[in-house]
């Protein structure tokens, strides 16, 4: 993955997001620079321009009328081209501050009246002011700085970056619409891959999200069918399997080894094969069944932990601290195999050490580890132990009995539940493995 892509959004909408603010960004700093150097500079440079002649004129027009008429000449100009000139015997002292326009102004005003003119500051704060040697005459020539500065065409680039970005905001809006929706099916697919029959979405909007919609509430129906034909069945056959077994363990029960001369070894090994048999059917059934999540009631992990712990303890050493109450919400009942499962495999095949059995309560989530002394799982298999039938014939054996199933059948409770379920090394040698319950209601 190169470093570019690591640094976008993960999300659809970031990623559009993100896509559509860099184009906006590089598509404004081009049009603002083509605007500026064909229209705003080249206006700006005219409009100056055409003030340094105004005042260059309106200058030498003083000196050349009569004494007695410059006083209405000056009115005039007031009124007429909004412009102060007076003789003055000194010059302003601060200088006005520099930008764009006020700089366009001194170079056309300097090649106009070929002098180095400054603007200056005066008492009015939004008129400029300069001064302008003419013949024997030191003339101060003021104007309005906001009457003259070119606005239009300013205006005019913020109004089309305005519709430029109302223009993306409005893709933004129309794309998070979209990743929405995305995002709920991508929520209740979920639901559907946890064996729940999620509510179905509304079919509106554009006819491309209403078809995706559409075949999604469709294939809801479909695999919520499926599983429950798989479920009935599996039932149906556990059902037809049972009774022909049941009628074979009978029939051996009542045999008379005496008088048949069967040999009684033989006889028991036939009846733990039926047993195993037996077995076998009742786990696949509950494998079927694995998806249907029961009611989320509330209940005390901890206190059903403690009665797991002295049930297990029973049939090897156990060891378990006990708790302070633990509120979950989910299935007791799955909470109960899932763990049962830990246990009988950590007896099963921890050599005879002592199961530990310990529980964390914190307030976003319960964290249930069994740990047990025995060879462990691979790194590479332990994603593999949760497929049906699958079983580690070197590392864990097959002497301890067990369909495979187990294991499968704890990872589809806790998916059903919207629980994880995680095997790690234990420091030391074994396994640990742990059940963790979302405590968020």
């Amino acid at each position: 993955m190169s470093r570019f892509t690591r640094l976008l959004p993960r999300s659809l909408f970031g990623r559009t997001a993100a896509g559509l603010l860099l184009a906006f960004l590089v598509f404004e700093a081009v049009a603002f620079a083509v605007v500026w150097q064909l229209v705003v500079r080249p206006l700006a440079e005219r409009s100056a321009d055409d003030l340094a002649a105004k005042i260059v004129l309106a200058a030498k027009t003083w000196v050349e009328l009569p004494p007695e008429t410059r006083a209405d000449y000056e009115i005039e100009l007031s009124f007429r081209h909004n412009l102060e000139l007076a003789e003055v015997d000194e010059r302003l002292p601060h200088l006005a501050p520099a930008g764009f326009f006020p700089d366009l102004v001194q170079a056309a005003l300097s090649r106009r009246a070929g002098q180095d003119i400054r603007l200056k500051q005066g008492p009015d704060p939004d008129w400029d002011w300069l001064e302008i040697q003419v013949s024997d005459k030191l003339l101060r020539v003021g104007f309005d700085r906001n009457r003259y500065a070119l606005a239009a065409p300013l205006a005019a680039v913020g109004i089309f970056i305005l519709g430029a970005a109302l223009t993306v905001l409005t893709a933004l809006v129309m794309v998070r619409q979209v990743s929405r929706r995305l995002g709920k099916l991508a929520a209740l697919a979920r639901e559907v891959g946890q064996g729940r029959t999620p509510t179905r979405l509304p079919e509106t909007g554009a006819r491309e999200l209403v078809d995706l919609t559409a075949a999604f509430n469709r294939m809801v129906g479909e695999v919520q069918a499926l599983l429950e034909n798989r479920t009935v069945l599996l039932s149906g056959i556990s059902h037809d399997l049972r009774t022909p077994i049941t009628r074979l363990r009978l029939a051996l029960s009542m045999l008379d080894e005496s008088e048949t001369g069967v040999d009684p070894d033989l006889v028991t090994r036939m009846e733990q094969d039926l047993a195993e048999m037996n077995q076998l059917i009742g786990d696949m059934l509950t494998f079927a069944r694995a998806l249907q999540a029961d009611e989320r009631l509330e209940w005390d992990l901890s206190r059903m932990l403690g009665d797991m712990a002295e049930q297990a303890g029973r049939l090897g050493p156990v060891q378990w601290v006990p708790q302070p109450p633990c509120l979950v919400r989910g299935g007791e009942a799955a909470a109960r195999r899932i763990v049962g499962n830990f246990l009988d495999n950590a007896r099963r095949y921890g050599g005879g050490e002592t199961v530990t059995l310990s529980l964390s309560c914190a307030d976003g989530e319960a964290v249930v580890r069994v740990l047990d002394r025995g060879p462990g799982i691979p790194a590479d298999q332990r994603e593999a132990v949760f497929r049906p039938f699958y079983r580690l014939e070197n590392s864990r054996g097959k002497e301890g009995g067990g369909s495979g199933l187990g294991l499968a059948i704890a990872r589809q409770l806790a998916d059903a539940h919207g629980w994880r379920i995680e095997l790690a090394a234990r420091e030391g040698g074994g396994l640990e493995a742990r059940l963790l319950i979302s405590r968020d209601t």
